[in-house]
C-alpha cells in the first residue's frame, strides 16, 4: 500500500508510532501506560504530539491514519521502560521491525485479535492508582463453580471450533465495550484459523495477577497445532459475579 501523502506521518517519532499502534489495537492511554511500564502523563504527551503532527483531534483517528499508511496489521509493541532510556524492550509476544510490518510466518506469534486484543493487561480496563494503593479489592463472596483452568480450556475449545459468537459471549464487559463481535470474528478467522486443528493441549499452569478490582487469573497451555506447530496459549480471566470471563488471549 502506498504511504498517504501526509507530512505529519513522516514527522512521527518511533515512540509515537509505537503508542499509536497500541491505540489501534484497542488500548486507551491508561492501558498503554500499563503495557509499556510508563506513566500516563508520558503516553498522553506522545498522543498529543501525534495528534498535532497529523492535524486531528482524536488519538484513534491518528492511530487509524498510521495503520492505513503502513498497510498492515500493526505488530510492533516495542518500547523502552523507565523513562524511555532502559536497555530492555517490552513486547506483547515477540520483537518485530520498527516499521510495524513483519514476515507473514510470524502471524501465529501475535495476539489472537492482533488489532484489538492484547495480553499484558492491555484490554483489562485497569484503574491506575498510586503504586502504594494498587491492592486488589476482596473478591466476591461466591467463587465461580468452575475452576479457572477449566473455564479457559472450554473457551479455547470453542475457539478451536470457530464458534466466534459463543466465544464472544464469554468475554468480560470491558472487552466487549472495546470490541464488537464482528471485529472479534474477523480477526480470529485471520489469525487462529491458519494454525489448523489442535493436536494436543496441555495445561502449563495458573498464576494470579494482582490488579484492581479483584485480580486476574492467567492460565497457560502448551498447544500443538496441525499447521502452526507448538505454541503457548495464555488466557486471562476475570471474575464477574459467579463466572469467569475472558479479558485477554494470546498465542505464541
Amino acid at each position: 500500500m502506498t504511504m498517504p501523502d501526509h507530512p505529519g506521518l513522516a514527522a512521527l517519532t518511533d515512540k509515537e508510532k509505537h503508542t499509536l499502534r497500541l491505540i489501534v489495537r484497542g488500548h486507551d492511554a491508561k492501558s498503554v501506560a500499563v503495557t509499556l511500564g510508563l506513566s500516563v502523563h508520558t503516553i498522553n504527551e506522545r498522543l498529543r504530539d501525534a495528534r498535532r503532527k497529523l492535524a486531528v483531534s482524536s488519538s484513534r483517528e491518528a492511530a487509524r491514519m498510521l495503520f492505513e499508511a503502513e498497510g498492515a496489521t500493526p505488530e510492533n509493541l516495542g518500547d523502552m521502560r523507565n523513562g524511555d532510556d532502559g536497555s530492555r524492550r517490552t513486547t506483547d509476544v515477540a520483537s518485530t521491525p520498527d516499521d510495524g510490518a513483519g514476515p507473514a510466518r510470524r502471524l501465529a506469534r501475535f495476539l489472537i485479535g492482533a488489532i484489538v486484543m492484547t495480553l499484558a493487561l492491555g484490554l483489562l480496563a485497569f484503574t491506575l492508582l498510586p503504586a502504594t494503593l494498587q491492592v486488589p479489592a476482596p473478591p466476591p463472596a461466591t467463587a465461580p463453580a468452575t475452576p479457572a483452568p477449566d473455564a479457559a480450556r472450554t473457551f479455547l475449545e470453542l475457539v478451536d471450533q470457530g464458534r466466534w459468537t459463543d466465544t464472544y459471549r464469554r468475554f468480560g464487559v470491558a472487552f466487549r465495550k472495546l470490541n464488537t463481535e464482528q471485529v472479534w470474528t474477523n480477526v480470529s478467522e485471520k489469525v487462529r484459523t491458519p494454525l489448523g486443528p489442535v493436536v494436543s493441549r496441555t495445561l502449563i499452569g495458573q498464576e494470579y495477577v494482582p490488579a484492581p478490582p479483584y485480580g486476574y487469573q492467567s492460565v497457560k497451555f502448551r498447544t500443538r497445532f496441525a499447521k502452526g506447530g507448538e505454541q503457548v496459549e495464555t488466557v486471562m480471566l476475570d471474575q464477574e459475579d459467579t463466572e469467569w470471563k475472558v479479558v485477554g488471549i494470546t498465542i505464541g
